[in-house]
């Protein structure tokens, strides 16, 4: 709810210098109608206390409330409208400050002081303004919450509009890419072509159609690995979060878990492996760790392409990296990551 949110923001944010300033402007008027020592000696007083709603919005309630109680007691029946007047303003301000289990008490507080020093014929006025303020202050949330929903529900109109037309143009590509492919090698299949031109036409119709469905399609790389997890020999601890992948990614996430999983149960000798898939920044972060006795990686011969071809380059031709930490003793650690790191 965007705009309602700024809507009160501001109007908190400026209630309390509004009200600052305007007591003291009232005040100003007010020392010079009483013309008095005691009158330029309230007025510096509230001048003081206008500090709070400028600089202290935590305490500018509790200080608003005693300022308009000393000048109630000070100036009783004698301050005529500076009272009645610094005491509206201070209560219609409070509406636009504080919620009304806060604004409520205080106010009722402040209407029994006004009462008990100069009479109930301040009650009509001190206590409509403040309701009016308060009922604006609902009207105008209540406004405001509208227009965020009617924004929200316009741009999930623009969403599902862009959605459809997104899909049909996929949907295009797609027979134009099957025209293009499919249907060009069945019409050479059907015209009696050449079984080994046809035969490696179709070969190529299917590269472009999976590198298309690779393209296009998204997979869950937590739910795909937690899979290749359950089917380990060793038991995995696994630890995956919803991570949303291009399926040709998740492909080669997959085959080098099941490439790294099959050394811990061919050559680790560990009791039990652990598996943790995770988000990072855009990508993906997968850990496979084990507990078994390790190895040292510059003593794997070159023909050996277990970690170097299922593992390493596998996830550096999807775009990824991979690297592999070992010693012996301590276990293996394998850190695979989508995209690579610049």
């Amino acid at each position: 709810m965007l705009l309602e949110v700024r809507l009160l923001a501001t109007m908190s944010r400026l209630a309390g210098p509004i009200r600052g300033a305007g007591v003291v402007l009232i005040s100003l008027f007010g020392a010079f109608s009483v013309s008095s020592p005691l009158g330029w000696a309230l007025f510096a007083f509230v001048a003081v206390t206008s500090v709070a709603d400028f600089r202290l919005p935590r305490v500018a309630l509790p200080v608003g409330f005693v300022r308009v109680v000393v000048l109630s007691v000070v100036l009783g029946g004698a301050g005529g409208q500076w009272v009645l007047t610094v005491l509206t303003t201070t209560l219609i301000t409070w509406q636009w400050q504080w919620p009304p289990r806060v604004t409520v008490p205080a106010t009722v507080a402040l209407l029994a002081v006004q009462v008990a020093t100069t009479g109930p014929g301040v009650l009509v006025r001190a206590v409509l303004e403040p309701v009016l303020a308060r009922v604006a202050h609902e009207l105008l949330r209540r406004s405001s919450r509208r227009v965020d929903v009617l924004r929200e529900r316009a741009a999930e109109q623009n969403r599902a509009a862009a959605v459809v037309l997104d899909r049909g143009r996929r949907e295009r590509e797609y027979l134009a890419l099957l025209h293009d492919t499919a249907a060009a090698t069945f019409l050479m299949a059907a015209h009696g072509g050449d079984p080994q031109a046809v035969a490696a036409q179709a070969r190529r119709d299917l590269v472009l159609l999976a590198e298309r469905d690779n393209a296009q399609g998204t997979v869950d790389l937590g739910a795909a690995l937690t899979a290749v997890a359950r089917d380990s020999e060793v038991p995995v601890r696994v630890s995956a979060e919803v991570v949303p992948v291009p399926a040709g990614v998740a492909l080669a996430f997959v085959r080098a878990a099941r490439e790294l999983l099959a050394n811990v149960e061919r050559h680790a000798g560990a009791a039990t492996a652990e598996l943790t898939v995770s988000r990072e920044g855009r990508g993906a972060l997968v850990v496979i760790r084990d507990d078994g006795r390790g190895f040292v990686l510059d003593d794997v011969p070159g023909h050996r392409r277990g970690l170097r071809g299922s593992v390493v380059q596998r996830l550096r031709a999807a775009g990824g990296s991979a690297v592999v930490d070992s010693a012996p003793g301590r276990g293996t650690t394998a850190r695979l990551g989508w995209p690579a790191d610049d």
